[in-house]
């Protein structure tokens, strides 16, 4: 980019920058919505001959700042006062500061959503035009509204006020808390089981009563059956952590294995793992479903796929998405990959990309052997919609659309189905794994559910202009305000969940597990440092306190430096947790929640939350709340006291 045309005058400061909106300097026509700002990788791309660059794949420094001055033409100078010319000869004697700006202050200011609707102008299509129109016409008519209610003589009786019209906006505007439909779900079977109340009295039935109920033998085989699903799906994990793991970065993804015997996490580090061509951070990781192999993606085109046996020293494989057999005109061979999944069989991985494409790659055959560029923005989650077979995908994209794709008729490239209803980009989708039903979450706030049979064919999906009910709101930098909320008008979910925070990164979202919950919940990370847990008809069934459990269980280190993927000061700052990924044990009430943590969340944790039935501590070793490194070995430096100096020996590496 050049620097701006308009010229300074020699007595002007040189960091003052003066703003020109014919200048084509401050026209960005660049948009991204992703975790941070993609750079290409340096070799990629065909026409970089020297394998030479510059390339930065963190954040800009938080200490950037702009010196803004603010002049005056000289037709407002002459239509000054004397008043005026007073203050005027006031700023003569103390002349003007320049104001500074921050980053974050300038990344606040461009994603208010107000500001956005007055740039929305230059570029919004006329149907959205037409939508702005109308919201500002509302806001006019409800001002008149009040003035006329303010009017109303008294009668003695009171004031007679006119009914309101009911804004469709903010909280007013959100779903209904329980779902009719989720509770439906829930007495469906499909989805756990509902007790059913043996007197009057009610209160919570605690797990000695219940296996006393069940050991009494009351009642045939099916009412045993159903104590015990009762008994299992109501443990849902508390707070008080048993083990919390320290990594010295931030923790992106950690997920058991389907039979329970595997757990990994993914840091930013590149050190848990071997990855040669690694940028800023492994975006994701898969586990095959025999447990032998681990894929992991980063902001690259290349997977590296790595065998879990701790006794195989081979090098990981490298596997290029972007060898699709045949150079496509017009495609590009550098993109970044933002989710990856295992097929059923194993045979197959299907990853969501930088390039607004879903990909389909053979392990086999060491080649993609599908593309589908079906989207108008980045791919942020993919997943195959049913665990026994490969046909059916689900993709999940900033463009605010849930795709539904089947291979089996894919001849002209279309998608067989479309879900709308977020209003702002989806960060993650989970598959029931029954070929039914789906759970996606969104920068809305907003977890949804939906189900494969209330879908929207494509022929009604192309007749919506999605870029109109979206404000492409910034979440890396910005809090959501919910009186910004607006329904979709074409919303297609089953349930609406919301509570939690979907801030600063692509937080996950899950299906409880059949084998220790009964499918009977479903769940999310939260940038609040929470995992939110919901029963099907929205309302809330645990909430597991990441924050309380971690927070101050490492001490600060004053010696720690930056490295290549860090920048300086962020070890500063007070103790924040951010749950970026959680995991229910598939056989026993247990979660793991991923979460960058620490000073300024500059390092991450694992930790391990079990039902405990509201004890907060026991007598049995190992202690609760445990403390150890990424080794998952005990370290006498994490119980020091916060304050105390360190020596540059104890700098928090990894041995």
């Amino acid at each position: 980019m050049s620097a701006p045309n308009t010229s300074a005058n020699e007595g002007d400061d040189p960091r003052t920058v003066v703003y020109d909106p014919n200048d084509p300097f401050w026209q960005d026509e660049e948009e991204d919505d992703n975790d941070m700002d993609y750079v290409p990788a340096v070799g990629d791309d065909e026409d970089d001959e020297d394998g030479e660059g510059n390339a930065s794949f963190h954040d800009a420094a938080e200490t950037l700042e702009f010196d803004i001055e603010f002049t005056e033409t000289e037709d407002q100078e002459g239509d000054e006062d004397e008043e005026d010319d007073e203050l005027e000869a006031d700023s003569a004697t103390n002349p003007r500061r320049p104001i500074y700006i921050t980053r974050d202050q300038i990344m606040q200011l461009l994603g208010h959503a107000g500001l956005g609707r007055i740039f929305a102008s230059d570029y919004a299509s006329p149907r959205r035009s037409r939508r702005l129109a109308d919201e500002d016409d509302e806001d006019e008519d409800e001002d008149e509204d009040e003035d006329e209610e303010e009017n109303v003589p008294d009668t003695g009786y009171g004031p007679i006020l006119r009914p309101r019209r009911r804004r469709n906006r903010g909280r007013a505007a959100f779903q209904k808390v329980p779902s009719d439909e989720g509770r439906e779900l829930m007495n469906g079977g499909n989805f756990g089981s509902t007790g059913r109340p043996e007197d009057t009295m009610k209160r919570k039935k605690r797990l000695a009563y219940n296996i006393m109920q069940r050991e009494l033998g009351q009642g045939g085989d099916g009412r045993i059956k159903t104590a015990n699903r009762l008994m299992r799906q109501d443990m849902i994990p508390e707070s008080t952590a048993d083990t919390i793991i320290h990594y010295n970065s931030r923790c992106y993804s950690g997920q058991f294995s389907d039979d329970g015997n595997f757990f990994f996490s993914c840091a930013q580090d590149f050190r848990t793992v071997v990855y040669p061509y690694g940028q800023w951070t492994i975006t994701d990781a898969s586990l095959s479903p025999d447990n032998r192999f681990l894929a992991y993606s980063s902001i690259r085109s290349i997977v590296c796929l790595a065998p879990t046996d701790p006794e195989n020293d081979s090098e990981p494989n490298l596997l290029d998405f972007a060898n699709i057999g045949t150079h496509t005109r017009g495609f590009h061979t550098y993109f970044g990959i933002w989710s990856i999944r295992f097929s059923g069989d194993g045979r197959e991985i299907v990853a969501g990309t930088g390039d607004n494409s879903v990909y389909v790659y053979d392990i086999e055959r060491r080649q993609s052997i599908l593309r589908i560029p079906g989207h108008q923005d980045d791919v942020n989650a993919v997943c195959f919609g049913d665990s026994q077979s490969p046909h059916i995908l689900y993709s999940g994209s900033d463009d605010t659309t849930l795709k539904v794709w089947d291979r089996r008729s894919m001849g002209d490239g279309r998608e067989a189905g479309v879900f709308l209803g977020h209003t702002e980009g989806l960060t993650y989708v989970d598959s029931k794994g029954d070929g039914r039903y789906v759970l996606s979450n969104a920068k809305d706030q907003t977890a949804k559910l939906w189900d494969l049979r209330k879908m929207m064919s494509k022929e009604k999906a192309d007749h919506v202009d999605i870029n109109a009910y979206t404000t492409r709101f910034e979440y890396r930098s910005n809090a959501y305000d919910d009186n910004n909320y607006r329904p979709h008008p074409h919303d297609c979910s089953l349930v609406t969940f919301r509570g939690h925070k979907v801030l600063k990164t692509l937080i996950r979202c899950h299906f409880s597990p059949a084998g220790s919950t009964d499918s009977r919940y479903v769940y999310s990370g939260s940038y609040d440092g929470s995992v939110y847990v919901w029963n099907l008809d929205a309302t809330l069934a645990g909430k597991i306190n990441v924050l309380k459990a971690t927070r101050n269980t490492r001490p600060r280190d004053p010696n720690l430096l930056a490295d290549a993927y860090d920048y300086w000061g962020r070890n500063g700052g007070s103790w924040m947790t951010c749950v970026r990924d959680a995991s229910w044990h598939p056989n026993a009430p247990v979660i793991a929640a991923t979460s960058w943590n620490g000073y300024g969340t500059s390092q991450g944790t694992c930790t391990v939350h079990t039902w405990n039935d509201g004890v907060e501590d026991d007598d049995a070793e190992p202690k609760m709340q445990r403390r150890v490194n990424a080794q998952l070995q005990h370290d006498e430096r994490l119980y020091r006291i916060l304050g105390n100096s360190h020596s540059r020996a104890d700098r928090w590496y990894d041995e």
